[in-house]
């Protein structure tokens, strides 16, 4: 449940900050006050996007076998997991430019009165967070977590009431809370959550004989933390833990973090405060 809640928090956030971005510039240019109907035409386009995805996977899911079910699902959650590191270098790539980025081409449509392109860029915007939204859901297994419709859609709603609450502040709180503050936190969070499915498609990976575990257990540390209680399964799921690891396992997570520090490194400079 946590890991729903922080997902669309997190997601929601960086969509309002892309909306919020595009707003502002429209709402305080006289220029661009034409455009707020397409910005709000974009965001449902957006909107529609990622629920066409989201009701596309899960149509394709009930569609295979359970073999290929199982497949299909280690597919998504290691696509999952390399979308999160991806996502997050491209953060901290362009986190810095985002606002200036997003402005000038508003300037450039503005003046051309292309306002189709202020729907395009916000649904293309919203669709991309909502996107990756649906495909983290999905890797993470919450088909196979009990949860009832009801109460992950009561989940949900708790992470976008969040998210406008947690915007608010970010745009209100100045020094205290900051942007990029933000980034550097949540950031830290995604890549430990990627790393968490990564494990969890290793471990598929050596149940479906695809991969050998080479030596398993390696170890046994539940007197220290166990990951099937209750603080132990929650210190599990957001960090890729396991008390009875694989040395397989042990080495794909040795191998992540490498990886990600050679990819975030180059970029090293976080994101600037980037909200209007």
């Amino acid at each position: 449940m946590g890991q729903i809640l922080f997902v669309v928090w997190r997601e929601s956030v960086e969509a309002m900050l892309v909306i919020g971005i595009l707003y502002s510039w429209l709402r305080h240019n006289p220029a661009g006050r034409s455009g707020l109907p397409w910005l709000w035409g974009g965001v449902g386009l957006g909107v529609a996007l990622a629920g066409t995805l989201g009701a596309g996977i899960l149509f394709f899911d009930e569609s295979l076998s359970s073999a290929g079910q199982d497949y299909f699902k280690l597919a998504m959650t290691t696509a999952a997991s390399a979308l999160i590191v991806q996502m997050v270098i491209w953060m901290r790539r362009h986190g810095r430019t985002l606002k200036k980025d997003m402005e000038s081409g508003l300037a450039a449509r503005s003046a051309a009165g292309r306002w189709w392109g202020v729907t395009t860029l916000t649904a293309l915007a919203v669709a991309r967070e909502g996107s990756e939204t649906v495909v983290f859901l999905y890797g993470m297994g919450l088909g196979q977590q009990g949860l009832t419709r009801a109460s992950f859609a009561a989940t949900a709603v708790s992470g976008v009431a969040l998210a406008v609450a947690t915007y608010w502040l970010l745009q209100k709180g100045g020094r205290m809370i900051s942007w990029r503050f933000f980034f550097r936190l949540t950031e830290g969070l995604l890549l430990l959550l990627a790393a968490s499915l990564l494990m969890n498609s290793v471990e598929q990976l050596i149940s479906l004989d695809l991969v050998p575990a080479l030596v398993d257990p390696l170890w046994d540390s539940s007197a220290l933390i166990d990951d099937s209680s209750t603080m132990g399964s929650l210190f599990a799921t957001f960090t890729g833990y396991r008390s009875h690891p694989a040395l397989t396992m042990l080495l794909a997570y040795v191998g992540y973090w490498l990886a990600v520090y050679k990819l975030t490194r180059p970029s090293a400079a976080p994101a600037e405060r980037v909200a209007a």
